[in-house]
């Protein structure tokens, strides 16, 4: 669990870093900076979608794992949580915990590096990829919290039981994940992040929260297959 722990601590600490950090930010600095932000993660998930191998599954876990969360109503749960925390912190003028949660813990959550990183960490207590992990999330939250304030520290929770499941359930999860799922479940992820890049360049609004399933439906077909 170090390694996540290490994420945890490297997500609040660049959060608080960030509300300090703005203080001394112009609103339109901080605005250049979020379309900076967008940019580079739209090109981010770009190259993680491409690397698809099966177009059509990509369209399928999207769609499905879409109407699935929306079913539940994932992002609406998020936007609750991060709405009650907000009333807890409430200052005037301060911009709403929830979407800086929603955005922050997808962005976060979302990817291969927290999904081997975490393996790596239960099994062989290997925690380089979650060091490396929490250094780019530590700075991208710093960046985030410039704009969406407190609420992106929050984020930390969601990353702590994801990856902490993920850690101590690795001996039962690492002979199922196959290289040929994983590439899948990054390409699935690639979309999601292309959505949080729109949503940070404020383009369209886009229900990412609820189609978190999506990274699901690969590792079933894959699972499914195997056995036929």
């Amino acid at each position: 669990m170090i390694g996540t722990l290490v994420n945890f601590a490297a997500i609040i600490l660049g959060s608080v870093l960030g509300v300090l950090l703005k203080k001394g930010i112009s609103e339109k600095a901080q605005r250049v900076v979020m379309q900076g932000i967008g940019m580079c993660v739209l090109i981010i998930g770009i190259m993680g979608a491409i690397k698809t191998d099966q177009a059509l599954l990509l369209v399928i876990s999207v769609s499905v794992g879409g109407f699935i969360g929306t079913v539940i109503g994932i992002e609406r749960r998020l936007e609750a949580w991060g709405e009650r925390t907000q009333k807890r912190f409430h200052r005037e003028g301060s911009v709403p915990f929830a979407e800086g949660l929603v955005t922050a813990t997808i962005t976060f959550c979302v990817g291969a590096m927290a999904i081997l990183g975490s393996i790596e960490s239960g099994l062989h207590h290997n925690y380089e990829l979650l060091f490396i992990k929490s250094a780019l999330d530590g700075f991208f939250a710093m960046m985030l919290a410039t704009t969406f304030g407190l609420g992106v520290a929050f984020s930390a929770v969601p990353v702590l039981i994801y990856q902490g499941a993920i850690t101590l359930g690795a001996g039962v999860l690492a002979p199922l994940l196959t290289d040929a799922m994983m590439v899948e479940v990054s390409a699935v992820g690639g979309v999601l992040i292309v959505g949080i890049g729109i949503n940070l360049l404020n383009l369209k609004k886009i229900h990412v929260g609820d189609m978190l399933p999506a990274v699901l439906i690969p590792p079933i077909y894959f699972l499914i297959s195997g056995l036929f």
